[in-house]
C-alpha cells in the first residue's frame, strides 16, 4: 500500500450499515499513513460516504457535498471524494453535474479509498458490480462512542422487495464467515467494547449462502470475555427460528431485543411490497415470543402511504399497531425510487396523505412509548454508560431495552461511572422516549 501524509476527513450520512464502510475507510487511510481530523476545516481531503435509499436522504447527501465542496473554496480541501450509496445508484448524473468532486467510489471499492485520495489518482469513476465484502483482516476504527459498535455479519440482499433499491446498490446478499466475524467481535472486545450489534440488510439469512447461520454464529460470539450485549438488529419477520428464539431464552447476553420490521400488516399491501409472510403468521410469532421472552422489547419500522394502500389499509395497520403495542417503532412515508417495481405501480398515494398517515402512526405510538416508559418507574434495569457525567448532571446511557441511534437514552443521577461500565438504576421518571433514574450501583466493570 503506497504511503499518504495527507489530512483526511471522513463524512458519514445514513445508516449504521453506511457508518460501519465509513470505520473500513478510517482505518484503511490510518494504515496508509494519513493523519485523521474531524475537522473539515483543516483536512486536505474530505470523504464522504453517502446514503441513496430515500427522497430525504438523497436530498441530505446531495445538500452535504455541495457545501463540502465550498471546502476548496474556504478551507484548506484540495481533493473530495463521494462513496457509499448514492455514488453507487447515480454515477453518470453525478459526475456530469458535481464537476469539484474528484474521485466517486461505489459501494463495492471503499476499500480503494488509500488510491482514491492521492492526487496522482486520475479514474474519477470507480464504481462496478458491488461484491466485496470486508473481513476481520480489515483495518476499522470504531467511532461510536460509549463502548459500543455494530458489526455487520453480511452485505447485500435478495428479497427483491418492490419498493427497495438496497439490491441494486448494494449487490445480492452475501455473508461473511463465522470466523471473520468472530475475529473481529474479539477485536473490537479487546478495544474495550462491551455491546456488539449485529446489523445486515436481513440478518436473519446470515450464513444461509454458507451452510451455517445465525444460530451458529451466535454460539461462537457468547464465549467472548469482555462483550456483554449482543444485539440483533434487522430480522426479516419470516426467518425468526426457534432455535434463535432458544438461544435468546437461555443466554444472557443475547438481549431480549429483536428489531422485526414489518413495513405494513395489510394483505394487499404485503402482496404488493413483495413481503413473504401473511398477518396472521406475524401475530403467531408474535405470541411466541412473548411468550417464550417475557422481558421481549420489540421493535418494528413500517412504511406508509405505499402505492395503493387504502384507507381500509391504514386503518387496518393503525388498529394493529394499537392492538400489539410494540415497544418502539419507526415509521416512513414510501419514497418513490427509480428502478424499483413499485416505482411504476398505479395509485401513487398523495405526499400530504402520506404526512397526515405517518403523524397518525407516530401519535399513536408516542402514547404507547410513554405508557410503557412509565410503567417502569420504580423498577430496576441495567445501563450501559455512554456518557459520564458533566458537573452537576446525569451520565447518559442506554438500557439493554434500547438500541443505540434508533431509541430513547437513560438520564442516571447520583451515578459515578465511566463510559463502558454496565451498571444497575432505578428508574424515577419517564418521558415519551427517555427514562430517568438514580444509580444502584456497578454491575460490571470496564475491562482493563
Amino acid at each position: 500500500m503506497q504511503k499518504t501524509s495527507a489530512k483526511v476527513c471522513v463524512v458519514s450520512l445514513g445508516c449504521p450499515k453506511n457508518l460501519v464502510d465509513s470505520e473500513v475507510m478510517l482505518g484503511i487511510l490510518k494504515e496508509a499513513g494519513a493523519e485523521l481530523t474531524t475537522d473539515e476545516a483543516l483536512a486536505d481531503v474530505i470523504v464522504v460516504n453517502t446514503c441513496g435509499f430515500i427522497g430525504d436522504a438523497k436530498e441530505e447527501s446531495i445538500d452535504a457535498i455541495l457545501a463540502l465542496a465550498e471546502r476548496k473554496k474556504t478551507g484548506s480541501c484540495r481533493r473530495l471524494i463521494v462513496a457509499g450509496c448514492l455514488t453507487q445508484r447515480y454515477k453518470e448524473e453525478l459526475a456530469e453535474s458535481l464537476p469539484e468532486v474528484d474521485c466517486f467510489i461505489g459501494t463495492g471499492e471503499y476499500h480503494r479509498i488509500a488510491e482514491a485520495i492521492r492526487e496522482d489518482f486520475r479514474e474519477r469513476v470507480l464504481v462496478g458490480l458491488p461484491t466485496y465484502i470486508h473481513d476481520y483482516t480489515t483495518p476499522r476504527i470504531v467511532s461510536t462512542p460509549g463502548r459500543y459498535a455494530y458489526v455487520k455479519v453480511a452485505e447485500g440482499c435478495s428479497n427483491l422487495c418492490s419498493y427497495c433499491s438496497i439490491p441494486a446498490i448494494r449487490g445480492g446478499f452475501r455473508s461473511r464467515s463465522i470466523e471473520s466475524v468472530v475475529r473481529e467481535a474479539e477485536s473490537l472486545a479487546w478495544q474495550g467494547i462491551r455491546e456488539i450489534n449485529l446489523i445486515a440488510q436481513d440478518t436473519t439469512s446470515f450464513g444461509k449462502d454458507r451452510g451455517a447461520g445465525l444460530e451458529e454464529l451466535l454460539g461462537e460470539l457468547i464465549p467472548i470475555k469482555g462483550i456483554e450485549w449482543i444485539r440483533l438488529l434487522y430480522l426479516y419477520p419470516g426467518r425468526v427460528s426457534d432455535g434463535l428464539i432458544s438461544i435468546m431464552e437461555g443466554e444472557e447476553k443475547v438481549l431480549s431485543y429483536i428489531d422485526l420490521p414489518l413495513q405494513h400488516i395489510s394483505p394487499p399491501v404485503l402482496k404488493a411490497m413483495n413481503r413473504q409472510y401473511t398477518r396472521a403468521e406475524v401475530e403467531a410469532l408474535i405470541g411466541k415470543l412473548r411468550s417464550r421472552l417475557p422481558e421481549l422489547t420489540l421493535r418494528t419500522s413500517i412504511i406508509t402511504g405505499f402505492p395503493g394502500e387504502t384507507d381500509r389499509d391504514f386503518e387496518e395497520l393503525l388498529d394493529f399497531i394499537e392492538a400489539v403495542q410494540f415497544d418502539r417503532l419507526g415509521v416512513f412515508m414510501y419514497s418513490r425510487e427509480e428502478g424499483t417495481p413499485a416505482n411504476g405501480f398505479r395509485k401513487q398515494v398523495h405526499a400530504g396523505v402520506k404526512a397526515g398517515r405517518m403523524d397518525a402512526l407516530m401519535s399513536a405510538q408516542r402514547e404507547i412509548s410513554l405508557r410503557k416508559n412509565r410503567e417502569l418507574v420504580g423498577k430496576a434495569i441495567k445501563v450501559l454508560v455512554e456518557e459520564g457525567p458533566g458537573e452537576g448532571q446525569a451520565l447518559k446511557g442506554r438500557a439493554s431495552s434500547q438500541a443505540p441511534d434508533v431509541d430513547g437514552a437513560v438520564y442516571v443521577k447520583a451515578a459515578h461511572s465511566s463510559p463502558g461500565e454496565i451498571i444497575s438504576a432505578i428508574v424515577t421518571g419517564a418521558e415519551d422516549y427517555d427514562l430517568h433514574a438514580e444509580g444502584a450501583g456497578a454491575t460490571s466493570a470496564t475491562p482493563s
